[in-house]
């Protein structure tokens, strides 16, 4: 059986995170090890802040990894945790060493690089830069958009090389935060700095896998090694 906890708080959450080390938002192969199946009804879909609000507040009060790591879905990773991680999803590459191998294509790198070369962006604000999104004004009729970002931030985010550093809200004309949060994202290397650079490439990706499989099976240990191995991809 995994450790016990339950989420009513942001405290809670954040509590969860820093135990645990790694926390899937939403039900996956493992049953019970989710925020999804962990939290009280009220703080999962509510007029109050709950779960979803709170993402953002634990990423920047943690300085936590948050992105979709395991199955193209959402996780909290903490920064102990993260590098290892990082380092087994990367297989011991750097981006630059990824493009000198071979190993990205043009539109990985293309989004990888307007990521990178910022501090951080807004998603809406990588779509509009990137030219995924067609100019509201004085866009050309034959002009056509970028396609596949979703699918090319997901699986930057799967190989370790971006990671959400906040949600943030659209304002209405009262000053009332509205709708859903929009995701800032950053490399790693931007995000944590040295607290990750001088720790990401310490062990080889296989010795960073057997650290991460030797953690999970800590906290879950009545899961089968198996089925480890698969959640951790």
């Amino acid at each position: 059986m995994m450790a016990d906890f339950y989420i009513r708080t942001k405290e809670d959450l954040k509590q969860a995170v820093e135990e645990l080390g790694i926390l899937p938002f939403f039900a996956n192969e493992i049953p019970g090890f989710s925020i999804e199946e962990n939290c009280a009804p009220e703080t999962y879909f509510s007029k109050e802040p709950g779960v979803w609000e709170w993402k953002g507040p634990v990423i920047q009060e943690l300085r936590c990894a948050y992105g979709k790591f395991f199955g193209k879905k959402a996780a909290f990773i903490s920064s102990k945790w993260f590098p290892d991680f990082a380092n087994y999803r990367r297989d011991g590459y750097d981006y630059d060493a990824r493009v000198d191998e071979g190993l990205s294509n043009y539109n990985e790198q293309y989004l990888y690089e307007l990521i990178a070369s910022r501090h951080s962006i807004l998603s809406k604000d990588a779509k509009a830069v990137g030219g995924y999104i067609k100019p509201k004004k004085d866009g050309p009729d034959q002009w056509q958009p970028r396609k596949g970002f979703d699918t090319l931030i997901t699986k930057l985010q799967m190989m370790g090389y971006i990671t959400t550093t906040d949600f943030e809200y659209e304002v209405d004309k009262n000053g009332n935060f509205y709708g859903w949060g929009i995701a800032r994202y950053a490399t790693p290397e931007e995000f944590f700095g040295k607290k990750f650079t001088n720790r990401v490439y310490k062990y080889t990706p296989e010795e960073s896998k057997q650290r991460l499989l030797r953690h999970l099976k800590k906290i879950l240990p009545d899961t089968d090694r198996d089925t480890l191995e698969h959640f951790l991809g």
